[in-house]
């Protein structure tokens, strides 16, 4: 099964150990590893790869895999809200039925994603759990899985949000200078009268 996971540990060092620990297990054949990273999370919210193999399309590669994708969205304004205290549902990006409640999936891996600790995101193809478990946990780490599918649907929602969110900012900004340039020319019309009424001051009609 093609899944996503984010990983961290007690230990930040682990995270380093880890993501060799994936290579092995790719090159044994136990598992399909598409790209992997160790990221931190800094203080104000972005995030940097530290160490990383295989494809994960950070950092204009080619071909852009989907742990460049995440990273690229957690680190961004969206992450900072998808890793916060509240966390924002992202699931109400789509057309769900409001009564439905759902967890978002970008927002579990982003809290995975700590302040200051050194985590591993990764995309992996799975015959079983178990391989990757046992070895993360010998490590100290605990995972977070969640499949590719509803990751990569929520990347595409969360760009669809972006998007939205550029483009409304956009569109009030340009209203805004509308209204600010409105406001300038009137002033300097109505300069321009007080001007002209000094100049030319209104005749009262008496010899």
């Amino acid at each position: 099964m093609d899944n996503v996971l984010a990983i961290n540990f007690v230990e930040d060092r682990n995270a380093y150990e880890a993501l060799t620990k994936l290579e092995e297990l790719d090159e044994q054949g136990q598992v399909d590893l598409e790209g992997a990273a160790v990221v931190l999370r800094n203080d104000d919210g972005g995030i940097e790869i530290k160490d990383e193999v295989g494809d994960t399309g950070y950092e204009g590669t080619a071909t852009g895999g989907i742990v460049g994708l995440i990273v690229g969205i957690l680190g961004g304004p969206l992450g900072v809200l998808l890793g916060g205290a509240t966390g924002v549902l992202i699931g109400s990006l789509f057309d769900l039925d409001d009564e439905v409640e759902t967890e978002s999936v970008l927002g579990e891996i982003s809290r995975s994603v700590r302040v200051g600790h050194a985590a591993v995101l990764a995309e992996v193809s799975e015959q079983s759990p178990e391989v990757v478990d046992a070895a993360v946990e010998r490590l100290g780490g605990t995972v977070v899985r969640r499949p590719l599918v509803g990751v990569e649907a929520e990347i595409a929602a969360a760009e669809d949000a972006q998007r939205a969110a550029k483009e409304a900012a956009r569109k009030q900004l340009h209203e805004q200078r509308r209204a600010q340039l409105k406001e300038k020319i009137q002033a300097k019309i109505a300069e321009l009268k007080a001007k002209l009424h000094i100049e030319h001051p209104v005749a009262t009609g008496s010899d």
